[in-house]
């Protein structure tokens, strides 16, 4: 894993929104909250570069403000989603379940298609 001054950029001022970002909860004004593994960044937005963010086919709604990236998933169980591999040691974020359901099937999905990939 690389540290932000050995990459060449500042994860707080230039996150990659699909490989940063675990979740964002959209706020009052257009604040957008981002949390990533060990972060959360708050940024103003304007309506379209929000409903831009929303489209993004790798976060899926869980509710009307909080959008979960499908990709940094790594265990779906009891209503929650995990992005750690450790339960106590990882953000975590409350799903209806109805839409863990969804979830699964997505995530289930990406993780069949990530290993077809793999193959020469």
């Amino acid at each position: 894993m690389m540290n932000t001054t050995l990459s060449g950029r500042n994860i707080y001022e230039d996150f990659e929104l699909e490989s940063d970002v675990l979740y964002f909860k959209l706020g009052t004004l257009g604040l957008v909250s981002f949390h990533g593994r060990n972060y959360n960044i708050k940024k103003r937005m304007t309506a379209e570069q929000i409903q831009q963010l929303t489209a993004n086919s790798s976060f899926y709604p869980v509710n009307t403000n909080c959008y979960i990236n499908i990709g940094k998933i790594k265990s779906i169980a009891g209503g929650v989603v995990y992005f750690g591999s450790e339960y106590h040691e990882t953000k975590q974020v409350p799903v209806p379940r109805r839409k863990q359901y969804v979830l699964q099937q997505l995530f289930t999905q990406r993780t069949i298609n990530n290993e077809l990939r793999i193959t020469p």
